[in-house]
């Protein structure tokens, strides 16, 4: 599978306190926001660096800085918004695009209700965030619709994910790479990952 597991510490720690069921909404939210964080840290990685001459108050240098990449950040909504601030604060300059997906509870296929893109589609490097991918299906139908806009360069970033999830993904769109902090073991008949962290929406949003 093409995917990246995280298992910084940090991360595996976090991520076995949002499972726990007595996690409130609260702090649920916050561990998120501090795995988001910490998750892209390492995704950004990559991004391409240019010298830059600056001023200390003692000398004149020369250091560097991230060369001029545009990025974007699309949560899928609505859990997806939960990760949008962890991203922000490490690349406030980002800009936010939506896309509204749900799960039709009786085939677990995808249905898109809403989206909201930067008009400068096609210069950006994305970053799709979703806590769960479950059967991939609207992971999948999100990068697909981003890419029939003109989007080039495109990441997947997910708190869990069921194997089948990444399967599905990975068939429709291997280039797209996915970066998860927990492969967890399957889906159940309901289309839920196991053992999961329950519906991440409800436990960001607090709702049923």
């Amino acid at each position: 599978m093409n995917v990246n597991v995280m298992t910084h510490p940090l991360i595996q720690h976090k991520v076995t306190l949002m499972r726990d069921v007595n996690t409130g909404s609260k702090d649920f939210r916050q561990l998120l926001d501090e795995i988001t964080m910490l998750m892209g840290y390492e995704i950004t990685r990559t991004l391409p660096l240019e010298d830059v001459e600056v001023e200390t108050p003692l000398v004149k240098m020369t250091g560097k800085q991230i060369a001029g990449k545009k990025l974007g950040i699309i949560p899928i909504l609505r859990a997806g918004l939960g990760m949008v601030n962890g991203m922000l604060s490490l690349i406030p300059t980002a800009k936010v695009g939506h896309v509204g997906m749900y799960r039709d509870p009786e085939t677990l296929q995808p249905v898109e209700y809403y989206s909201k893109l930067p008009s400068d589609i096609e210069e950006r490097d994305f970053i799709v965030t979703d806590p769960m991918l479950a059967t991939g299906g609207s992971a999948s139908a999100a990068i697909t619709l981003l890419k029939e806009k003109g989007a080039k360069h495109i990441k997947l970033m997910c708190l869990v994910a069921a194997p089948e999830g990444v399967e599905v993904v990975n068939r429709d769109h291997p280039d797209v790479p996915i970066y998860v902090a927990a492969l967890d073991e399957k889906l159940n008949d309901h289309g839920y990952i196991l053992p999961g962290l329950g519906d991440a929406g409800d436990r960001i949003f607090g709702t049923k």
